[in-house]
């Protein structure tokens, strides 16, 4: 597939990542010379210097010739051009645009994204689900990811196991039978390789589990293995930007939430948060100063949430809730290469920001029948919501006779609203909804198998 990524910062630099994961051509342009070395010199991109919404810079670009123009340049304006520009001279097929203003995604302008108005075939906005991710993270505290599938029914649920937990050799088997038809395993990630695990695998010490479980269920299960932190009452977010407007937002719909604190050096930042912000206590301050913590009352708080631009001042951030002993530390990092380091900062979890973006796009990228779809990392494989149409090939099959990889997994199926943790006899129908992991390596056999 031929890709235009248009902007070489953080989002695109994610998206390429992935994207160079797979047999792609990517182009990539940015008027930034040096962002644009930088990216060359990491991934096989051709590297185009220039506005991404000017007609010249896009042919190229070779626009003419493209599958896919995803532009995710920090501009929303730039990026609603490059589209159009795209769609009218070029006919790219696939648009996908980055929109981060609350002025354009408002509900009030929901038309405006159309092929009558603006060609965007798919709007994402990285603040915003990013702060969908964190505000996740705080309603069920202790999780490393929590997904809400098969309408409602069920979470998909990440567990990073800690020395002391009493998941420490556990066996799969055993945590599955914790509650009968309560949860099921679906990958397990170790010392940076993920796989499906077999029932006798024991559970180490660094593991990050991920298992499907029942909503209904979820609370004892967790309850049951002392997987459970304390409910956040208290939250404390160092960075004033889009992403902590969002979720300040968020967490003022929370009624668990009490406080909510963000703190910010830049004033004209701090003045406009406090703008839009109901309930939000915005401190303006150097966010190492011990006199602006204790004005946050960040010795007390629940979780310290870090979304500043840089990584190295949001681990700063995580080391400084590890010495103050703050139950939940949530960590923003745009470099996945850092997850390596999450076990020697305590209880900190780490969102990683490539992840949920490329999440967004996943169902634009893959040729299966999807309802939604999740990347667990880099190299770590995807999470996929497919619906089995009554045309689909498996239907009838066992799922022992359906040709899936091996290091693939049909973790549930919803069926006429009962949620069902599949063996390898059960019979798949028409109409169900299936939650798949599915290994990078075996994406593509994937795809044709729920095309």
């Amino acid at each position: 597939m031929k890709i235009i990524v248009c902007g070489a910062g953080n989002v695109g630099k994610s998206i390429v990542s992935y994207l160079s994961l797979g047999n792609n051509d990517i182009i990539v342009i940015d008027n930034d010379n040096n962002s644009l070395n930088a990216i060359a010199k990491e991934f096989d991109i051709q590297p185009i210097l220039g506005s991404a919404s000017h007609p010249e810079v896009l042919e190229r670009a070779g626009a003419e010739n493209t599958d896919m123009l995803i532009a995710v340049t920090g501009n929303d304006e730039v990026n609603m051009i490059a589209c159009e520009v795209g769609a009218a001279l070029f006919n790219i097929p696939k648009k996908i645009a980055r929109i981060d203003s609350q002025d354009f995604l408002s509900p009030l302008w929901g038309g405006l994204f159309n092929d009558k108005h603006i060609p965007i075939d798919l709007v994402i906005s990285p603040a915003f689900s990013l702060a969908k991710e964190f505000s996740s993270l705080i309603k069920i505290p202790g999780m490393s990811m929590v997904v809400s599938l098969l309408k409602n029914s069920t979470y998909l649920l990440g567990y990073r196991c800690q020395k002391d937990s009493l998941l420490v050799e556990m066996s799969v088997r055993q945590f599955e039978n914790t509650l009968p038809q309560a949860a099921n395993s679906i990958c397990i990630i170790h010392k940076g390789s993920s796989f499906v695990p077999l029932p006798d695998y024991k559970i180490q010490a660094g593991d990050i589990i991920y298992f499907l479980i029942s909503a209904q269920k979820s609370d004892l299960f967790i309850r049951e293995l002392e997987m459970e932190k304390s409910a956040i009452e208290k939250v404390v977010i160092f960075g004033g930007n889009e992403i902590s407007r969002y979720l300040a937002a968020e967490l003022e719909k929370n009624d668990n939430i009490t406080s909510c604190r963000i703190i910010d050096d830049n004033p004209n930042t701090a003045s406009r948060l406090a703008k839009s912000l109901q309930d939000a206590v915005i401190i303006q301050g150097d966010m190492m100063s011990e006199v602006i913590q204790e004005e946050a009352g960040l010795d007390t708080s629940d979780a310290a949430i870090a979304v500043l631009p840089h990584d190295k001042d949001n681990f700063l951030i995580s080391l400084l809730a590890k010495q103050k002993n703050i139950p939940l530390s949530l960590t923003l990092a745009n470099a996945p290469t850092y997850n390596n380091f999450m076990e020697n900062i305590g209880n900190s979890i780490l969102v990683d920001s490539s992840a949920v973006i490329i999440s967004e796009i996943l169902q634009e990228l893959r040729r299966a029948k999807m309802r939604d779809a999740y990347s667990l990392g880099h190299n770590f494989g995807e999470i996929w919501e497919v619906s089995l149409g009554e045309d689909n090939v498996n239907i009838g099959q066992e799922i022992k006779n359906i040709d899936i990889p091996l290091s693939c997994k049909i973790g549930a199926v919803y069926r006429k609203g009962v949620l069902l943790f599949p063996s390898e006899d059960t019979v798949l129908e028409a109409n169900d909804l299936l939650v798949l992991y599915v290994s990078t390596k075996g994406i593509k056999k994937a795809e044709k198998l729920f095309a």
